[in-house]
């Protein structure tokens, strides 16, 4: 059984952060407050989380996970960002938006190399919860994540903390509780092409024009 640690959502206690931050940098799995639901994440070294979490949610090794990001200069390392992709960024982070964006030369290779072909793009959040934020800055680095969403699940509740608690708890190594989060999903937004397009819209919808 997972430890609950039990988070102010605005003003989350430091030590718990630490502590969380702690277990995955020992290649733990926690469940995260997010603006968008709670998530699956676990740092990009910890292959055995990460093997964890494919055996859970029953998915091929090719599945694109999503990187969250504390910031716009650490997505620029890890994808290539055109001016335009920047500024729309820039308007929208942080936020419940994932961005689907051409990798870069500096994407750790283990990521690049997931699965049976090579990499071209990927997935970065830079999300808008106190909690996640903290975290990402006690652990020093992009997490890797994931829905909390169980084989032939349509409708999963990943926003009570009390459901996920119930749900999910037995299977991770930390989850940090900071009551119910926003309803997701995330809107996507594929930067890889000539323009921008919005290929979901989320809980709260986006506008490009």
């Amino acid at each position: 059984m997972a430890e609950r640690l039990v988070l102010h959502p605005v003003n989350p206690q430091q030590r718990l952060i630490d502590k969380a931050a702690a277990s995955l940098r020992a290649g733990g799995l926690a469940i995260i407050p997010t603006d968008a639901g709670y998530s699956l994440a676990w740092t990009l070294e910890a292959r055995d989380a990460e093997e964890r979490v494919l055996r859970l949610r029953e998915l091929d090794r090719r599945h694109p996970f999503t990187l969250l990001c504390r910031q716009l200069s650490e997505a620029g390392r890890l994808a290539r960002l055109d001016d335009q992709a920047f500024r729309l960024m820039r308007s929208l982070t942080p936020g419940p938006c994932t961005f689907i964006l051409p990798a870069s030369a500096d994407l750790p290779k283990r990521i690049k190399n997931a699965g049976r072909s090579k990499r071209r793009d990927i997935g970065i959040r830079l999300p808008d919860h106190a909690v996640a934020r903290l975290l990402l800055d006690a652990v020093g680095e992009p997490l890797l994540s994931t829905s909390l969403v169980l084989p032939d699940e349509d409708h999963p509740n990943s926003h009570e903390a009390e459901a996920v608690a119930g749900q999910w708890l037995r299977w991770v190594d930390v989850m940090l509780d900071a009551e119910d989060c926003e309803p997701g999903p995330t809107s996507i937004v594929d930067c890889t092409g000539d323009e921008p397009e919005v290929i979901r819209q989320g809980f709260h919808p986006i506008n490009l024009a």
